[in-house]
This record gives C-alpha cells, structure tokens and sequence, in this order.
C-alpha cells in the first residue's frame, strides 16, 4: 500500500495537468498547503520520532543540517523544481535531463525511511507529490515535450520514492541507521517546505486565504 500510493500521487497530480488545466493561482495554492503541511508533519512527528530514538542529539542535529545541504547542492541543478519554482530552459523539445536527475535522486532519498515510521511521514511525502507533480508535467509540455516521453519520465519519477523505500527497508545497513537517513531527509523537506511558504506569497505580503490554508495543513497534520 506504501508503494502505491507514492507512486499514484505523482499520477494524480499530473493528471490535474491533462484533464483538469488547473490555474495557475490553485497551483500556488496548493503549493502552499503542501509546504505547511510538510513542514507540519516535520515539527510535529518526524522531528519527536527521530529524537527520542537515539541518545546523541547534537549528532541528528549534524545529519539534518547535512540534509539542508544536500537540498541545496540537488536545487542547483533542478533549478528548485522540488518547492514548484522552475524557469523554462531555453532549448524547447528537449528534456533537461540535470533537472529531472536532481529530481528523481530527491524523491529516491525522501522514500528511503517512511516505511520505518507511521503514516504521517507517507502522508507528508504524498502530499508533498501532488503539486509537484503538477509543476514538473506543466513545464516538460510547455517546453514542447512530446505527451509520451512526458508520461515516460513521469513514471520513472514515481517510481524514485517506492524504489527508495524499498531499498531502505531491504538494506541491512540503511534499515539498521534509518534515525540518520530520517534526519536528512528532515532537513531536505525543512528546506523544501519553508521555501514553498515564502515563495508562494504574492510580494511577501499578508494573504488571508493563504493563512487559512496554511493553518488548516497544520491542523490536519497535527491530529493525524
């Protein structure tokens, strides 16, 4: 059930793409809800989970900040696809192959520890993947990208987090370390999940919906 449902949320959200055509201002929206609750589900089980399962915490500490960094050096080729902020690349029908590599080693290491922990880390991740996956389909056809090259490269991206969580619950090493693969994960989807906030205010200004959504994703994961 783990794996499908990492793999159809990435289907899910591409097919908003092909038979909904969802504005712009929803997508941005959404975005926002998918930040909150992802950081959300960080503070308030990941983060708990992960502390309270080993004794050195300034140890965790190192691996998180490590996980922010390695965010950081995967946004420098995808060009921040992962929190739904992409440029259009120059050369139109062609893939941007940099982009989508970073892309699939970010979903490959965020499956790598949900099966060691409870529903809310799935839920996170999958959520986490809708809007995603509605920012990765719009841009591979608005740059020309044939429908079935698209539909190919989105099956090879949701298949990245049921693969990584397959080989981390099968790898002796990574299921028996899985405190440390979670703190860089944690850091990666911190990073990813407080840069979906900021940028999804228009000109950092106060946005009434916007808060509401952001209060509702709290809440839900909260009571998850």
């Amino acid at each position: 059930m783990i794996y499908i449902l990492l793999f159809l949320s990435v289907f899910l959200g591409a097919s908003v793409v092909f038979f909904i055509k969802l504005n712009k201002h929803y997508t941005k929206l959404l975005l926002a809800f998918s930040g909150a609750f992802l950081l959300a589900i960080v503070v308030f089980h990941l983060l708990p989970e992960v502390y309270s399962s080993i004794s050195d915490a300034k140890k965790i500490g190192v691996f998180i900040a490590f996980g922010m960094f390695v965010q950081m050096i995967l946004e420098f080729f995808s060009n921040g696809v992962e929190h739904g902020h992409v440029h259009n690349h120059n050369h139109k029908n062609t893939i941007p192959i940099s982009l989508l590599l970073s892309l699939f080693l970010h979903a490959f290491i965020e499956g790598m520890p949900i099966t060691s922990y409870d529903n809310s880390f799935l839920f996170g991740i999958v959520i986490h993947k809708l809007p995603i996956a509605i920012v990765v389909t719009t841009f591979l056809l608005t740059s020309n990208v044939s429908k079935i090259k698209t539909l190919g490269l989105l099956l090879f991206f949701a298949l990245m987090a049921p693969l990584g969580s397959f080989v981390g619950e099968n790898v002796a090493f990574l299921h028996e370390n899985h405190q440390y693969i979670a703190a860089i994960v944690i850091g990666m989807l911190t990073h990813v999940s407080t840069t979906i906030l900021y940028e999804s205010s228009e000109n950092h200004k106060f946005n009434l919906l916007k808060f509401s959504i952001v209060l509702l994703a709290f809440s839900i994961a909260y009571f998850i």
